[in-house]
């Protein structure tokens, strides 16, 4: 269910010495689960590197097309139904091998990815056991015809949905949508499609056919008579019949081999290289196929040019603006919305452009409840904010990609739990906006990325290596900040920084590494207030004498804080999504309740996301003086202030730019997930460095 078949066009215990660093090598999770589900061998048929992030690492990731496959099985879903009796002598050898695909259920569950489905299989288990039908099936049968075809003629007099049957002599397991039978006991296997019958020898491809060939062999098994099966593909609203011959089966049976083969090597099979099975993939944003070639042919040394020749190039009218054009504004902050051609920062001549095969930017928003007081509970599929003058906000489900709560905000028990089942985030912040922790549902499976990411923390040489990464990208930015939007930079502290830069990429410790990057922040902050605009009453108001927090003491330094705290509780979101622990850093040490690895990868983009939106609101006057708060020492926004703040802060993540090393255009918040499933394909071996972001 993860791709779009119509759109194939080709067949194809020792303690730990912590002295020692462990080796980087993919980890072992444990032995494949012995019984390969059918739609496995459709899978490593189409794609065997699909076939191993969906069955040994558990991803999964919805598309349009998913979403549609979903509802054209929803019928067929059902457990319901029953079967014509077994031919004499077949019962006892199917009453085994039912018993045996009981006690593997939750284990099958597991191993898929899709509890939910299987489940609704494991309740048609007790079905299969009924040795004869009740007399009146053949008329529930006839009403309960899911989708009928209009050539097919007559209902089959049995009907049985959501058929469940394993065989531990096949190493198969599978759940077959719809089962037709007739008074002899002949079965026909249905398998529903959400797309078009493709015009191609044998009704269908190969993957689809081996799938099907695989539940004749299960009824086989079980004693049933079954000669060909079907499928249904709703978009034409026709049934193709699919013949099974002993080519097919072989086919099937290698395939079954080669699924266990792949799984039991632990080691992720390439990428594709510039196939059209990938375009219409829901995992094509996880498995990243074009970047993971670009970034497995480059070496480090032609990384390292590749970002710096690249990067967003000054806009067409000659000035050096860090914002480039902004497609879609949904907060209503831009004077005029730019189109999504090549234009602005995106037209370096020589970058490298790869296909980008997943969304530029995610369809739904954040929702920010600040509010002292207020409520948030459920309505149908609706978040509602009650707030205490008694006025509520409401936002669909569907269209919320996470929830921050800032101080004392409610949520009742129930709209918790719709948010958790739906896998959106619920982030909890304190009312001053910093990031404490966040609640949420099941999120990756990939258990083998979180032992990568503990064997590779444990690495001192690849800390090292990736924490200079970072920082070298980090005060490379906070140059470019400064020679875009300083009136007149400093030839001598933009010479500084690039000096730094360098020592920082051949830093021979972490402490050394540390004291670099401390020296780079004092000379940009001192440089940030020429970066500031406006009337000198403006300038004096939003006056900044170094960076100072916990608390801030100045206003430039109170709109620093939150913008960090909202971008550190951004990519933690981010990580926990891909599969990473947000809290075992690389370069940032571990310690209670820090997000270290968020702040590890924070680094880069703290000058061209958070300083960027701090400068663009003062400027451009979104935030004014008398937006702040002041309680002794401390200085805080006031609620109306932090309203704007945060929607300039969204409208800078939902902005596109131009990724330096693969020439796309795609959002910063898409940008963030892009670069921690980079940082995963490092973790596990694919791509031997990191990719910093760094803009030109």
């Amino acid at each position: 269910m993860a791709r779009a078949p119509e759109r194939v066009t080709d067949e194809s215990s020792e303690p730990l010495i912590r002295a020692k660093p462990l080796p980087r090598r993919l980890p072992v999770a444990g032995a494949p689960p012995e019984l390969v589900p059918a739609r496995m061998i459709n899978e490593v048929l189409y794609c065997e590197r699909l076939m191993y992030l969906e069955w040994a690492q558990g991803e999964f990731e919805d598309n349009v097309f998913t979403v549609e496959g979903r509802s054209v099985h929803r019928r067929a879903d059902v457990a319901g139904g029953e079967l014509p009796p077994r031919p004499a002598g077949a019962a006892e050898r199917a009453g085994a091998e039912q018993a045996a695909a009981q006690g593997a259920g939750a284990e099958q569950a597991a191993a898929q990815g899709a509890g939910a489905e299987q489940a609704a299989a494991h309740g048609a288990g007790a079905e299969q056991a009924a040795p004869a039908p009740s007399p009146t099936a053949p008329r529930r049968a006839a009403r309960r015809r899911p989708d009928r075809d209009d050539e097919a003629g007559e209902p089959a007099p049995y009907e049985a949905r959501s058929v469940w049957l394993s065989s531990e002599r096949l190493g198969i397991t599978a759940k077959i949508d719809v089962v037709e039978g007739d008074a002899s006991g002949r079965l026909l296997p249905i398998e529903y499609k959400r797309g078009h019958a493709p015009d191609v020898p044998g009704g269908a491809y190969l993957p689809e056919r081996a799938q099907l060939c695989a539940h004749v062999l299960l009824l086989r098994e079980h004693g049933y008579a079954c000669d060909e099966a079907a499928i249904y593909f709703a978009a034409s609203r026709r049934r193709v019949p699919i013949a099974i011959d002993e080519a097919l089966i072989a086919a099937t049976e290698a395939a079954a081999a080669r699924a266990r083969e792949v799984t039991s090597a632990a080691a992720i099979p390439p990428p594709l290289v510039d196939s059209p099975k990938c375009n219409g993939c829901s995992l094509v944003g996880i498995c990243l196929p074009d970047e993971t070639n670009l970034l497995r042919r480059l070496s480090g040394e032609e990384l390292d040019a590749a970002l710096e020749a690249q990067g967003p190039a000054p806009v067409a009218d000659g000035s050096e603006e860090l914002e480039g054009p902004l497609a879609v504004d949904p907060w209503g902050l831009a004077g005029a919305a730019g189109g999504e051609a090549r234009s602005g920062d995106g037209d370096a001549e020589g970058e490298t452009e790869l296909r980008r095969l997943h969304p530029a930017r995610d369809d739904k928003l954040p929702v920010y409840v600040q509010e002292q007081g207020a409520r948030v509970g459920l309505a149908g599929e609706r978040l509602v904010v009650h707030s205490r003058a008694g006025g509520q906000t409401e936002s669909r489900l569907s269209n919320t990609s996470q929830v921050a709560l800032l101080g004392n905000v409610q949520i009742s028990t129930q709209a918790m739990r719709a948010l958790l089942e739906r896998g959106i985030p619920l982030c909890f912040m304190t009312y001053g906006g910093y990031y404490l922790g966040r609640a949420t549902g099941i999120e990756s499976r990939n258990v083998e990325l979180r032992v990568a990411q503990h064997r590779a923390a444990a690495d001192e040489a690849f800390c090292l290596s990736f924490a200079r990464g970072v920082v070298v990208s980090k005060i490379k930015n906070a140059r470019t900040m400064l020679r875009r939007n300083h009136a007149s930079p400093e030839l001598p502290v933009l010479s500084e920084l690039d000096q730094l830069a360098r020592k920082a990429a051949e830093a021979p410790s972490p402490a050394s590494l540390l004291g670099l990057e401390g020296t780079a922040a004092r000379v940009y902050f001192g440089a940030f207030p020429g970066m500031l605009k406006g009337t000198d009453e403006v300038k004096g108001a939003f006056d900044l004498e170094g960076r100072n927090r916990r608390p801030p003491r100045d206003p430039v330094n109170a709109l620093l804080s939150l913008a960090y705290a909202l971008l550190a509780k951004e990519l933690a979101v981010t990580l926990g999504t891909v599969g990473l622990d947000p809290l075992l850093g690389f370069y940032h040490q571990p310690r209670f309740g820090r997000p270290a690895l968020a702040l590890d990868l924070m680094e880069e983009f703290r000058p061209i996301v958070a300083d960027s939106v701090v400068v663009a609101v003062i400027n451009n006057g979104v935030v004014a003086p008398d937006d702040f708060q002041r309680f002794g020492g401390a200085v805080a926004l006031k609620p109306a202030g932090r309203k704007k703040f945060l929607l300039a802060y969204e409208r800078r993540m939902d902005q596109l730019v131009t990724h330096p090393v693969f020439g796309y255009r795609i959002s910063y918040r898409r940008v963030l997930e892009v670069q921690a499933r980079l940082l995963a394909r490092v973790l596990l071996g694919e791509v031997g460095a990191y990719p910093s972001f760094r803009t030109r």
